[in-house]
């Protein structure tokens, strides 16, 4: 109880920003669902890990907790809070890794990967990924429109549709969804394949395509919403909706198909006579 509550301690500064910094926008909003669902398989695979567990020689464990906590100390004088999330938790997984050793943390190894996807991803790496889904997404809504009959053009990822102007920014792009859609899906797999991959590897090559298509068709609602009834409902109540509603059609599309591929994939096993 002693070291929980010590953990809870370590962390509380960092989980506060974390709280009102990242989970309030959209970016961030899976990360209290990650909270809540990791620590729930934290707790369940926990038993069994336990028997494994044994403490590492000291010689082993303490170079890993002093690096740990010198470059959280740094990152909390800096104040970048995409460095001072993954530090945190890195951390805490040193401590982990003290009391429990290698062969133990090896079996929680999907719930510490999981709940790694609480932290906001650092701006720079947003940023490099976001700028070619920007661009893809925009050329394929405005082909795809135009095709249609629509008065539409656009350039980079600024699109002009009638008398309105658009800009494809990075809540459309795609990297939310991916991102959100991704932590998600690898749970919901973890927990239907019991574990084992093998059977999900297909379903989990589908979850970035989906993902693309899912905001492709969520920006081709946005700018028919936005031409045909105007910017003020283009651009406010639906426009989150929107992106709830695209998210929660690629999540069941994901589990459809992962039921379809795994019921092809079992009759073709052969059977024993």
């Amino acid at each position: 109880m002693a070291l929980l509550v010590g953990a809870a301690v370590l962390a509380w500064p960092t989980m506060a920003r974390v709280a009102s910094q990242s989970w309030s926008t959209e970016q961030g909003s899976h990360g209290p669902i990650v909270l809540m669902t990791g620590l729930w398989l934290l707790t369940k695979m926990w038993p069994q890990a336990v028997r494994y567990a044994a403490m590492p020689p000291w010689h082993r464990a303490a170079p890993v907790l002093g690096a740990a906590a010198t470059l959280l100390v740094l990152s909390r004088v800096v104040q970048i809070l995409e460095i001072e999330g993954f530090l945190m938790y890195g951390l805490l997984i040193a401590g982990l890794y003290a009391l429990i050793g290698w062969r133990a943390l090896r079996e929680l190894w999907f719930p510490l990967f999981y709940l790694a996807f609480i932290f906001p991803l650092p701006d720079t790496l947003v940023a490099f990924l976001t700028l070619p889904l920007k661009g893809l997404i925009s050329r394929t809504a405005i082909d795809l429109l135009h095709l249609a009959g629509y008065p539409i053009g656009g350039m980079g990822v600024t699109i002009m549709i009638g008398p309105y102007e658009l800009l494809i920014a990075a809540a459309c792009s795609g990297l939310n969804s991916i991102v959100s859609l991704s932590v998600i899906a690898l749970f919901y797999l973890f927990i239907r394949h019991e574990g084992r991959w093998q059977g999900a590897i297909p379903s989990v090559v589908m979850i970035v395509p989906i993902a693309i298509a899912a905001n492709l068709i969520r920006v081709i609602l946005l700018i028919l919403l936005t031409y045909h009834a105007g910017e003020a409902v283009g651009q406010g109540f639906l426009h989150q909706m929107a992106g709830l509603f695209m998210f929660v059609v690629a999540l069941g599309l994901l589990m459809i198909w992962d039921k379809l591929i795994s019921q092809m994939m079992g009759r073709l096993v052969p059977t024993r006579s």
